[in-house]
């Protein structure tokens, strides 16, 4: 059921844009009835992970590389797998609103829909391999989500964008992944984390915890790798409120907090969490103050916020995993509310720029209620599930060891207080400044697009107020997941008010110094960007000089190895095949020492001499006819030597291949120019005869040297008992070409197959451009008879 449940969401995708044509404006009701079902089936796994239970379900997929379809259901993929659908049935709810009429809307919803089954893989998968597919699937996806208005050039570089970090990523991931499983002799995550002196204790643990952590900040834009998602905005809104919400930003968190039980716990984890996640917190608090396009203010507070469930995760213990269970369901709450919000804005003025906003509370009741709603959570407000997270938050801040705890709870107070400002910019700037003239005349949004932000903040309230059952399906069992020990042992208990102690202090303080930005938001927002501007230089700049310079070199590396002449391509194969040869010899000691010359017979004599004349005469001749009977000559005499030395069947095989290559050659040497002018030079000549005696001189070393050794039967003994048992037949090697080296063979076909498909391409194109030079040449210029100017036919 689990599978179904994964993969339901491609298959309504494929649907999606059949229905759409049928059902037209409604089809939005409809696709939302999977994600709410998939929550409601999520939704009854509740009592069982709270419980301290866990599920796990598996079948084969690919046996021979120990690759399951596996599925795991713990606290934190639960709550993953709860925000992905439930979030999911708002988003597309909002999108049938936000994107009603547009003639792609179909499409929309394929690769909406996808990505809701790939985030769903993501966080269920129990296989190494499994996550990592579902991980790209979610790359890929979310590329196409972003680039969704693949008109626009900053879309298609948005999306370019987002692929190429988070795919770079994705790729040190991978190896990264291998090792653990390399390491501990299993693929499956259950069993690897329960592992975990064995990957620390490895010395392979820097280099593998190295790779996840570059994977997991690729894609959840940890500084400086953050540039990214900014950008992404070029996607419609209902993307940027599912992928900041609950999806693919938090993909790298939710990775780390896996994986934490087994990596965790070492100076290399904490430092490396802490660091990158309060530079990344405190970098876009500052550069969302910079912002007054709404939908970029809440992009860089989602860099921030990954920051802070990034550097939680890091400090560990209970009270910071505690904090990052909270903060995960509050962030994902408001962030894809307020979101949907800026879309309605957005739709309902034509405008998204917080300065040309003003006095929309009177036309936009409801919008404005759900983002009062919203921003009080954001900021962190009593009795908002936002202020307990940030309470809770500041108890692990002040637990971390003496020579940290000023720095990390200075930047965690600062970066709370970019949240607060951020929360006044889009949730009351809008609403209660002056009333502004907007594009349009300000109306409300449909009900479909206030579904979502309304239920989301009601859920930020209902958490907060009713925080006993938020600690005992939320807290404790994400808890457990992230120590690696059962849900009875979690000090999960949660208050909304336990004394004036220095946790609340802290948060008076955040909400002064947030109400302070906010009062004077455009002054600090102007001396930002001064000194961005001084600055000059950032990340996103280093993107663009990144990519740049990659063309060029691969321009300058394409130039040197595609000169577009045949024997440049094929002198560096031979030269660097005599090389690697003769420098592996003589690296390893394997030069023949026995080179007394064998007793010949008269044939051989004779298949001898005419091979060694037919090479030494294709080298020295001047016509390319004489060169072509040459090489055949040499074929012919190799063809001899099997013949002589009972190999028939190669034999006859070498003749045809000589005879078809003698044939076709002098076909093609028919339509070149022979002159003698087009030949080689000299210095020509002496360069590939040097380069030809190089070549076979290592092929002469080499089998000099094999056959001086024991002859190995290993290989030939196994084929002569396996071929009639295994593969049922009698010619070896029709069964090693066909059974043993099957994969081998079919990819040789489909060599050839692509290249005489290819033959057949440039064929056709010649003689399309003729038969358009013919036509282009106009009646007037031909003469009375016919004939071409000049005389051409």
């Amino acid at each position: 059921m689990m599978s179904s449940a994964v993969i339901s969401g491609f298959v309504l995708g494929a649907l999606a844009p059949w229905l759409t044509r049928r059902l037209g404006a409604y089809v939005h009701w409809l696709l939302a009835l999977l994600p709410a079902a998939l929550f409601a089936y999520f939704a009854q796994f509740l009592p069982t992970i709270a419980a301290g239970n866990t599920v796990r379900v598996a079948s084969e997929w690919v046996p021979g590389l120990d690759v399951t379809l596996s599925f795991y259901l713990d606290g934190l993929s639960l709550i993953f797998a709860l925000l992905i659908t439930g979030i999911g049935t708002f988003i597309v709810l909002y999108t049938g609103g936000y994107l009603h009429g547009h003639h792609h809307l179909g499409r929309f919803f394929l690769y909406l829909l996808s990505f809701m089954g790939s985030m769903l893989g993501l966080v269920l998968a129990d296989n190494v391999i499994t996550l990592f597919v579902f991980w790209e699937l979610t790359s890929i996806t979310s590329f196409l989500l972003i680039g969704f208005n693949h008109t626009e050039a900053k879309s298609r570089r948005a999306a370019m964008q987002a692929l190429v970090v988070t795919g770079g990523g994705g790729l040190a991931l991978l190896a990264g992944l291998l090792i653990m499983a390399a390491v501990t002799g299993t693929t499956e995550l259950s069993e690897i984390l329960g592992s975990p002196e064995v990957l620390t204790s490895s010395a392979l643990y820097v280099p593998m915890t190295i790779l996840v952590l570059l994977g997991a900040f690729s894609k959840s834009a940890q500084f400086p790798l953050h540039f990214w998602l900014p950008n992404a905005m070029e996607a419609p809104t209902p993307v940027s409120a599912y992928l900041h919400s609950s999806t693919m930003v938090k993909a790298g968190v939710y990775l780390l907090a896996r994986l934490s039980p087994g990596l965790g716990g070492t100076e290399l984890w904490f430092y490396a969490l802490v660091v990158f996640g309060a530079v990344t917190m405190l970098v876009g608090g500052i550069l969302a103050m910079r912002q007054s396009d709404l939908k970029l203010v809440l992009a860089y507070t989602t860099v921030a916020g990954l920051g802070i469930l990034t550097m939680l995760i890091g400090l560990g213990g209970d009270y910071a995993f505690k904090a990052m269970a909270l903060f995960l369901i509050t962030h994902a709450f408001y962030k894809g509310g307020l979101f949907m919000v800026a879309g309605a804005i957005d739709h309902g003025t034509g405008t998204r720029d917080a300065t040309r906003l003003g006095g929309l509370a009177r036309p936009m009741p409801a919008t404005f209620a759900a983002a009062v709603l919203l921003g009080l959570s954001m900021a962190g407000i009593i009795p908002f599930v936002g202020f307990i997270a940030k309470e809770v938050m500041y108890e692990a801040t002040l637990h971390v060891g003496a020579t940290g705890v000023v720095l990390v709870t200075v930047a965690a107070v600062f970066g709370n207080a970019f949240n607060v400002v951020a929360a006044g910019i889009v949730g009351l700037r809008p609403f209660l400044s002056s009333h502004k003239s907007t594009p349009h005349h300000p109306h409300e949004a449909p009900v479909s697009m206030l579904v979502g932000p309304v239920l989301l903040a009601a859920l930020g309230l209902f958490c907060g107020v009713a925080f006993p059952l938020t600690a005992e399906f939320v807290a404790a069992p994400v808890m457990a997941s992230l120590n690696g020990l059962p849900v009875g042992d979690q000090a999960a208990e949660l208050y909304l008010w336990h004394g004036i102690k220095p946790p609340l202090i802290l948060s008076l303080a955040t909400l002064a110094l947030g109400a302070l930005g906010f009062v004077f938001w455009p002054q600090m927002r102007a001396g930002i960007a001064a000194i961005l501007r001084a600055i000059g230089w950032g990340p996103d700049h280093g993107y663009d000089q990144t990519i740049t310079g990659l063309e060029r070199l691969a321009y300058a590396v394409t130039r040197v190895q595609q000169t577009g002449y045949l024997r440049h391509y094929l002198m560096a194969t031979f030269l660097v095949a005599a090389a690697f040869i003769l420098g592996t010899l003589i690296w390893v000691g394997g030069l023949p020492t026995d080179f007394r010359s064998p007793t010949l017979l008269l044939p051989e004599v004779i298949a001898l001499a005419l091979l060694i004349g037919g090479a030494i005469v294709a080298t020295i001749v001047f016509s390319r006819v004489a060169a072509v009977a040459a090489v055949s000559v040499v074929g012919y005499a190799v063809a001899l030597l099997f013949l002589i030395f009972s190999a028939p069947d190669l034999a006859f095989t070498q003749f045809m291949v000589e005879t078809l290559t003698v044939v076709i050659l002098v076909l093609v040497l028919m339509r070149v120019p022979l002159e003698v002018s087009a030949l080689r030079t000299r210095a020509g000549r002496l360069r590939d005869g040097l380069i030809a005696i190089a070549v076979g001189t290592a092929v002469s070393l080499v089998l000099l040297t094999t056959t001086q050794g024991p002859l190995d039967l290993r290989l030939s003994e196994f084929f002569i008992e396996n071929s009639v048992p295994v593969a049922h037949g009698h010619n070896i090697v029709n069964v090693i070409l066909v059974d043993f080296r099957a994969l081998d063979t079919l990819g040789e076909i489909f060599v050839v197959t692509v290249a005489g498909l290819s033959c057949f391409g440039l064929l056709r194109l010649t003689l399309s451009r003729r038969k358009a030079a013919r036509a282009s040449i106009q009646p007037a210029q031909r003469t009375d008879s016919g004939d071409m100017p000049g005389g051409e036919a």
